[in-house]
């Protein structure tokens, strides 16, 4: 099987380096990194890298402005048999390639997630991941930061993301579900706990369930995203 690993990027020069060391030598067969309109050095500093690499295989695009728009953005330029989605701030496992392709051996499999860690992982992050991960194999919904991946061709069917300014991953998860079965793997991924840190962990709990609930309560994303000042 072959895998594209799609990244929406805005305003990441930080994670940005990072994110391609870790990722180049993981062996994806195509890497499309797709900017929101960074008002930072986020392209500049991927192309840098990027030149630098005999990986052949990736592309650097700009795309409307949301998560949703950008990861159907450079969904429609991949050619693989799976599409992996993955958030600036996000590291995969070394195996991630080959933990993927075993997953979807099963012809039922329509696509999965990670489990998520965060780096620190100890005290309130390990309690607030392994919550995340238990939480999400209880409802068969997954969340941007695990990594979530489908085959190319139940993404397309599907529609893809939807065009909201939030709760794009829960939306699709909701879907996706419905297309086949879903596997909650439990190697992991390190994503950043920088929106827990800055906000505090019983305030982010609080207010990320309030929003879902509202959500899951029928109120339009685009009424909630006034209220979200979510750190991308």
């Amino acid at each position: 099987m072959s895998i594209a690993v799609i990244i929406p990027v805005l305003n990441e020069q930080v994670a940005v380096p990072s994110l391609l060391h870790r990722l180049l030598p993981l062996g994806f067969e195509e890497i499309i990194l797709v900017d929101g309109d960074s008002q930072d050095r986020t392209l500049e500093v991927a192309r840098a890298l990027l030149s630098q690499e005999s990986h052949s295989c990736y592309r650097i695009m700009s795309g409307p402005k949301g998560r949703g728009r950008q990861m159907n953005t450079g969904a429609a330029q991949a050619t693989t048999d799976i599409l992996l989605f993955v958030h600036a701030d996000t590291q995969l496992p070394h195996d991630a390639k080959n933990v993927i392709e075993q997953a979807l051996s099963h012809p039922d499999d329509v696509g999965g997630r990670f489990d998520v860690r965060f780096p620190q992982d100890h005290g309130y992050a390990w309690l607030v991941s392994r919550m995340m991960n238990h939480r999400s194999r209880l409802s068969g919904i997954c969340t941007g930061d695990q990594a979530i991946f489908v085959r190319r061709h139940v993404f397309e069917s599907m529609g893809g993301f939807a065009d909201i300014p939030l709760m794009e991953d829960i939306e699709f998860s909701r879907r996706l579900k419905r297309q086949g079965a879903l596997v909650a793997l439990k190697e992991m991924v390190t994503t950043s706990f920088r929106r827990w840190e800055q906000q505090g962990p019983f305030r982010t709990i609080v207010r990320m369930w309030a929003l879902r609930l509202l959500y899951w309560a029928g109120w339009d994303p685009r009424q909630l995203h006034h209220y979200y000042s979510h750190v991308r």
